[in-house]
């Protein structure tokens, strides 16, 4: 009686096509998680954003600060328009705080933030500096990412 040791050719070929079959299935359901993960990053970028704005109103207004003055959020002046962040590097820039992971540009009252690696240019955050009577307006673009 001989005792077998080790796997046969068969068997081995046998495994590799049953995990190249599994493999065939299960990589098209992870391929877009990377586009999925900066969707949901862009989408929280809006709500920190809206947060950011709607934080800086309350301490603008909290301590009686016109409407286009400078206001203090933890020890950094952050420039107001019509009582919210202005759409500038000093405005939502400095009331954000944090941007890491994003390239910001400003433009007329307008701020930008892409994710700083993959998407398209498309994949965006912008952020509109409030009109007179107005609210900022935060619109994410998902496209792309």
């Amino acid at each position: 009686m001989s005792k077998q040791r080790g796997f046969t050719l068969i068997e081995l070929v046998l495994v590799i096509v049953i995990l190249g079959i599994l493999a065939a299935f299960a990589v098209p359901r992870f391929v877009n998680l990377a586009g999925e993960a900066r969707e949901a990053a862009v989408n929280a970028l809006a709500g920190s954003l809206r947060a950011a704005g709607a934080l800086a109103r309350s301490i603008s207004l909290a301590t009686g600060a016109g409407a286009n003055s400078t206001i203090s959020m933890e020890g950094a002046n952050v420039t107001m328009v019509n009582f919210y962040p202005a759409g500038t590097v000093a405005g939502i820039g400095t009331a954000l705080a944090d941007t890491s992971g994003y390239t910001s540009s400003y433009s007329a009252g307008t701020a930008t933030f892409r994710p700083a690696t993959g998407g398209s240019a498309t994949c965006q955050v912008t952020y509109t500096q409030a009109a007179v009577n107005g609210v900022p307006t935060v619109t994410p673009t998902i496209t792309g990412c």
